[in-house]
């Protein structure tokens, strides 16, 4: 068997294990380059990219949200829904922690300690996603279905 040519993340280890059909596609990392730099480098529509978000609430206890790369996270109401105080982004150091990731090459699969997942509802109507396979500069391709894995609650918090 030959040696596949993209990296083998703890986050491929989950797609693999649990028999999840993926796609890899790797791009040159540019600091701060987000999805827009990557839907660019994959000629895909940035909606269609998947960003990767830890967040912490009021408690200090993480979560993630799942947004399209050309939206933004209503925070507030996240919380709202959720009956939380305040939600608000994870400092990368815990995120790093709770994930086992660096920013920018967070993914949802595979993360170290068990996070609750939320995740914007339009998502799951596109026909394929793309989102971070574990690694800088390293997307997968998968159907949005495949993210039922996760347990997500599906949540309307795109700003």
């Amino acid at each position: 068997m030959s040696k596949p040519n993209y990296p083998i993340t703890p986050a491929i280890r989950f797609l693999r294990q649990h028999h999840i059909a993926f796609d890899s596609h790797l791009y040159p990392y540019e600091e701060r380059g987000g999805t827009a730099h990557s839907a660019r480098c994959l000629k895909v529509n940035e909606h269609a990219v998947i960003k990767t978000v830890i967040l912490q609430n009021h408690l200090k206890q993480g979560l993630i949200c799942l947004m399209h790369g050309d939206k933004q996270i209503s925070t507030r109401n996240l919380a709202r829904i959720l009956d939380m105080k305040h939600i608000e982004p994870a400092t990368p150091e815990q995120a790093n922690k709770w994930t086992g990731y660096l920013v920018g090459g967070t993914s949802p699969f595979g993360c170290k300690t068990r996070l609750p997942v939320y995740a914007e509802e339009s998502i799951f109507r596109l026909p394929e996603i793309y989102i971070n396979g574990g690694k800088r500069g390293f997307l997968v391709a998968i159907r949005p279905q495949d993210l039922e894995i996760l347990q997500p609650v599906r949540v309307q918090v795109a700003a």
